[in-house]
């Protein structure tokens, strides 16, 4: 097993196999992501926060399309299954200690959101030798900068002071999404010759 993605073609680029696996994840979990801010947009905007919500849709929205081009799609039988296991893991969850019905959600929205974009490093996946101009690893590479940035708009709402009540069901949340993340994401990789670095 390897750290990085590979071994890569002639041409510096990733297996398509590895390609269609990753990308496969990546579409899930943002699509997801995409299809729930899409319903959590509020009619007219009462809070700061909300505004990063509509910003947030249109980010996500393009990194499905950005992959939906940019892979070297091949045929993968097992996506079938795994794709259904992996869109039951992004469905929404109640957050414990919240009453709230909308704000619930939002939170739960939220640590997903965070979970994702801090969980998974796509870009961290490529050697140093793939070829920049392959259109995979530039998506691979875009997505990690968007993440970051997205990253930041998620933190500063979940520990703003709205949240600041809820402070201990916001942080169990949070680490529950991670978990479930980490997990999916590092078995999803073990299955492609991929081992997941600790830490």
């Amino acid at each position: 097993m390897s750290e990085f993605l590979g071994p890569l073609g002639a041409g510096g680029n990733v297996p398509s196999r590895q390609q269609t696996r990753v990308a496969a994840f990546l579409v899930s979990a943002h699509g997801a992501l995409a299809r729930q801010l899409a319903f959590a947009q509020p009619g007219y905007l009462k809070a700061g926060w909300q505004a990063e919500l509509n910003a947030q849709l249109y980010r996500e929205s393009e990194i499905v399309s950005l992959l939906l081009r940019a892979t070297s799609w091949v045929p993968d039988p097992a996506l079938a299954y795994l794709f259904a296991r992996w869109e039951m893991t992004w469905l929404p969850q109640s957050i414990d200690g919240i009453p709230e019905r909308t704000l619930s959600r939002i939170v739960d929205l939220s640590t997903l959101a965070h979970a994702l974009h801090a969980a998974i490093r796509p870009a961290a996946l490529l050697p140093v030798e793939a070829n920049a101009e392959d259109p995979f690893v530039s998506a691979l590479r875009r997505i990690e900068f968007e993440s970051g940035r997205m990253l930041q708009a998620q933190i500063l709402f979940l520990k703003g002071q709205d949240l600041k009540p809820f402070r201990r069901s916001v942080s169990a949340a949070l680490e529950e999404r991670h978990a479930q993340v980490r997990r999916l994401w590092s078995e999803m990789l073990e299955e492609i010759g991929v081992s997941v670095r600790e830490g």
